[in-house]
């Protein structure tokens, strides 16, 4: 028996589709393409992160990979490693995980880069643009490999590096000057 893969013309289509797994899956020119686990690494220094925002935030605004945020040209969807929203997010996000196009972008979302070109492509090119495009007011990229932050600010409609942080330097973010890590605690997490 042949089985078909589904095609979705929308978005919306997508978001009714269950394929009765827990599976997740970017929307790419209309075909699913299921997202693979995160590395070990790379859920560690998530997870360090996480707890580092609870306080700041309080758990209730702190997602992890599970949140799936919608976004313009391909793939039409991403799941960052963890994000951090806004309060009026907390009631619409009940019903499912999902911050659409429609709604206000959260006010940070970061991704720890997996390794490989491919990878690092994806989240300093790729996703860069596609989360300035919904307007994200800030973007980190955790980059294991160089052990560096690197922070981006939205200044109107573009990003633009507040500054990559490496070694005992302290990682400052415009959205949260509370926070007090260096980058080598974040890297030192995943150890």
């Amino acid at each position: 028996m042949i089985q078909t893969r589904p095609r979705f013309l929308s978005f919306e289509e997508y978001l009714s589709y269950d394929d009765g797994t827990e599976n997740r899956y970017e929307l790419f020119n209309g075909e699913l393409i299921e997202v693979p686990p995160e590395s070990g690494l790379n859920t560690e220094i998530a997870n360090f992160l996480f707890s580092l925002f609870l306080p700041i935030v309080g758990h209730r605004r702190i997602r992890g990979h599970g949140l799936e945020l919608e976004v313009r040209g391909e793939p039409k969807n991403r799941y960052p490693d963890l994000t951090i929203l806004r309060e009026e997010h907390i009631q619409l996000l009940k019903s499912r995980n999902t911050i659409r196009l429609n709604m206000a972008p959260p006010l940070l979302v970061i991704e720890v880069v997996s390794p490989g070109d491919l990878q690092r492509d994806r989240d300093y090119i790729a996703k860069r643009s596609q989360y300035q495009d919904i307007g994200i007011p800030e973007y980190w990229i955790v980059d294991p490999q160089d052990n560096a932050v690197t922070v981006l600010t939205l200044l109107e409609t573009t990003y633009s590096q507040v500054e990559r942080f490496q070694g005992e330097e302290v990682v400052r973010s415009p959205q949260f000057p509370d926070l007090q890590i260096t980058s080598a605690q974040i890297f030192g997490s995943g150890i």
